[in-house]
């Protein structure tokens, strides 16, 4: 074999041992969680605000933008629920290029995978006790999930992964809603069927154990965009798709019709300027069409301190992405006013 075996995983008690989370903040994020939830199933008519920037590389200015992040929260709650954006797994197209704090504590560095490990779990604890809101992150590798399955209280599956079936089963047994991207294609039925499949019951093997789960009701989609067969980006956010989306939605034997849009990937065309722009028609289509409005239950928005990103070096610009490009503070905040102004 190929492999070389360099070390030893630890097992998520001896890690969750090592960075217990308190009491008072279990409690919390169980009352986030069932917020989240009331709200993709319309018991609540908050808007659903997920935003922070596209990879948490550095746990000081992670720390720092979700602080300022609660402050906002805060003045907006009676219209919008936000979650902070920490993505900790970052999936790469060709596997080249920075993978997140859990392969890469210091993106500077060689990976180092147990390190990552208690720095992703560190990253979200300390996220929690700053700002009193439990996070979102993009589920990469599903055998992660148990390093922090008390911690999340949003799970995204990326276009890439969404296909696929360890993926999709590993879904079917969360406690937490879990958004299901459309594939780089931009297939619906892709997407609509990974929703079906994690709403259901499965049988299979996880973490080295025969196991079954009994599906999970919260799994809803979230569009984000695609790439056409010429290597262009296409738009799914606009009124005829939403509709689509709801009619496909209602044949299908679903529960809970909810729908996440994220506002930039191949939905910007990777322009992070047009993120406001985009959520504004979101908006407006809400308002224009109660189908759209009972579906669409919230944006992603990629947003970090600085605008823009940068290359890996020594001598980074803090609070500035290194992987895609983001809105900066000041505009992601005025955005936040926006949003709640137009609900």
């Amino acid at each position: 074999m190929s492999f070389t075996y360099l070390k030893k995983m630890p097992s998520p008690e001896e890690v969750s041992n090592q960075l217990p989370l308190r009491d008072d903040l279990k409690k919390l994020k169980a009352e986030r969680d069932k917020i989240i939830g009331d709200i993709l199933t319309g018991k609540d008519d908050r808007f659903l605000v997920i935003i922070g920037p596209c990879s948490a590389d550095n746990e000081e200015a992670v720390l720092d933008y979700v602080s300022r992040l609660a402050k906002v929260a805060e003045k907006v709650s009676e219209k919008i629920f936000v979650v902070p954006r920490i993505y900790t797994n970052k999936p790469r197209t060709t596997g080249e290029g920075y993978k997140g704090i859990a392969s890469q504590p210091d993106p500077t560095q060689a990976p180092d995978m147990v390190e990552g490990l208690m720095a992703m779990r560190s990253l979200h604890i300390h996220a929690i006790e700053e700002s009193h809101m439990t996070c979102a992150d993009e589920m990469l590798y599903p055998e992660n999930w148990v390093y922090v399955e008390d911690l999340l209280s949003y799970v995204a599956i990326g276009a890439r992964s969404v296909e696929d079936q360890h993926h999709r089963l590993t879904v079917s047994g969360f406690d937490v809603a879990s958004g299901m991207k459309n594939p780089t294609s931009g297939d619906f039925n892709v997407m609509l069927n990974s929703v079906y499949a994690a709403q259901h019951p499965h049988h299979f093997t996880f973490g080295g154990y025969e196991v079954k789960t009994t599906g999970n009701p919260l799994a809803h989609t979230i569009l984000r965009g695609a790439v056409s067969k010429h290597g262009n980006a296409t738009q799914n956010y606009h009124y005829e798709d939403l509709i689509r989306l709801h009619r496909m939605y209602s044949e299908m034997d679903l529960l809970n019709p909810a729908c996440i849009i994220d506002a930039n990937h191949s939905n910007s065309g990777k322009d992070h300027t047009q993120q406001p722009r985009i959520c504004r028609e979101i908006l407006h289509n809400r308002k224009y069409s109660n189908e759209i409005r009972s579906l669409i239950k919230g944006v992603m928005i990629e947003s970090y301190i600085e605008e823009g990103n940068q290359g890996i070096s020594d001598h980074q610009v803090y609070g500035k992405s290194i992987t895609d490009a983001c809105l900066g503070w000041a505009d992601s905040e005025q955005l936040l006013y926006d949003i709640a102004d137009r609900l």
